[in-house]
């Protein structure tokens, strides 16, 4: 069986999770992606075919004029939507193209919510090219966040305060994104989580979620979360209800909330596993087949009705970011080790001797740490422990 795999950047989530899935799958991958020689040098014993993943046309015809498929899949914020488009022209299972281009596009998101009355937050877009001075006009809500309309990883999501600060952050973002338009919404209070789901569009299970730390104001750097086996039940239903409204319900599903006096309410959707090495960490903790399950859904396969996940795991991941701009002078090594029956995973994210600049983003991370055991104050005392003993150096 042949599996089209759209990428752009080599990321873990499929080196370390997907291609070792599909080859326990017995699948035939191919990888279609617009940065063919990454992925070479990555996984050289994987098919690499060169292609404009980002255009869905350019996806289908590569497909066509190569072998026949049996899945079309991306764990990529960016591709959901082509993936979808390509594989339902090919009469293959997928998530539906308008639910992944609802979850990209948060300024539809926003309106789509709003429409079917699942929920209602302040919000408007500034189309690419526009003053930001025609925002002065509108009963903006202060504190208000600025974002790109379809950006990740906390990229150019920024807190404002004022009228003033609102048009000077978004002339800020437009100088680095012309092309890009941005969202304006209201800033939603509340404790930050995840809920993490799995669905073959006739079950659907909750896998569990993180509870999130970001960085003080005015960014929104997640620096570390904690693993929370099963969120309160009312505000799964709340969180559910919202998903629904939206259309999720095939494949894995990634969401963002926050909890504010019982209120969970939605602050973005990503429409694949969760990442940044969390997925790897699920996958271990919980001590299923994660990424084989969810191939398996993209295949026309039916999840069972128990996954038989483990429920007695406690975890922490931690993400060590620089606060400068600069070189990687020192920094640790990759490590695995058991501590007082936790076990800590770290990788580096950066290599030594590489130079950034400062982003205020996830981009900003020189390392990963995972740490997984059965009891959350022991998880974290060792976690913290092990970072303690860490430095990262910045040479500017």
């Amino acid at each position: 069986m042949r599996l089209y795999l759209l990428a752009l950047n080599p990321t873990d989530s499929v080196t370390e999770g997907f291609l070792p899935a599909a080859a326990r799958l017995g699948l035939d991958v191919t990888v279609l992606t617009d940065g063919p020689e990454a992925h070479r040098a990555t996984y050289p014993d994987i098919e690499v075919l060169e292609c404009d993943v980002r255009d869905f046309r350019a996806v289908i015809t590569r497909i066509s004029t190569h072998h026949a498929p049996d899945a079309v899949f991306t764990n990529s914020d960016h591709l959901q939507t082509q993936a979808a488009l390509a594989a339902e022209y090919f009469g293959l299972p997928a998530k539906p193209w308008q639910t992944a281009l609802r979850a990209k596009d948060k300024a539809h998101l926003r309106r789509h919510l709003a429409a079917t009355g699942a929920d209602t937050v302040w919000s408007t877009e500034l189309a690419a090219g526009h003053d930001p001075a025609a925002l002065l006009d509108l009963d903006v809500p202060y504190p208000c966040v600025v974002k790109p309309r379809e950006g990740v990883a906390s990229e150019d999501v920024v807190l404002v305060g004022t009228p003033e600060d609102l048009v000077l952050r978004c002339k800020e973002i437009q100088s680095r994104r012309p092309q890009d338009p941005l969202v304006v919404e209201e800033y939603l209070a509340g404790e930050l989580y995840t809920l993490e789901t799995l669905g073959d569009g006739r079950v659907r299970h909750v896998l569990g979620g993180f509870h999130t730390e970001v960085s003080a104001p005015p960014y929104f750097i997640e620096e570390r979360l904690a693993f929370v086996p099963a969120h309160p039940e009312p505000v799964v239903a709340q969180v559910l209800a919202q998903l629904d409204a939206l259309g999720v319900g095939f494949g894995a599903c990634h969401t963002e909330f926050v909890v504010h006096e019982g209120r969970a309410r939605i602050i973005e959707v990503n429409y694949r596993a969760i990442g940044d090495q969390c997925d790897l960490l699920l996958a271990q903790l919980l001590d299923i087949p994660l990424f084989e399950h969810i191939l398996r859904t993209h295949l026309g396969e039916p999840l069972p009705a128990d996954l038989g996940v483990r429920t007695d795991g406690a975890a922490r991941l931690e993400y060590p970011y620089v606060d400068r701009a600069g070189t990687l002078t020192s920094a640790p090594e990759a490590a695995d080790l058991v501590v007082d029956g936790v076990r800590l995973t770290y990788r580096p994210l950066r290599q030594v001797g590489e130079r950034h600049d400062l982003y205020h983003t996830n981009r900003d991370y020189v390392g990963v740490l995972r740490a997984t055991g059965t009891d959350q104050e022991t998880v974290d005392r060792v976690a913290d422990g092990f970072l303690a003993a860490q430095r990262w150096v910045i040479t500017p």
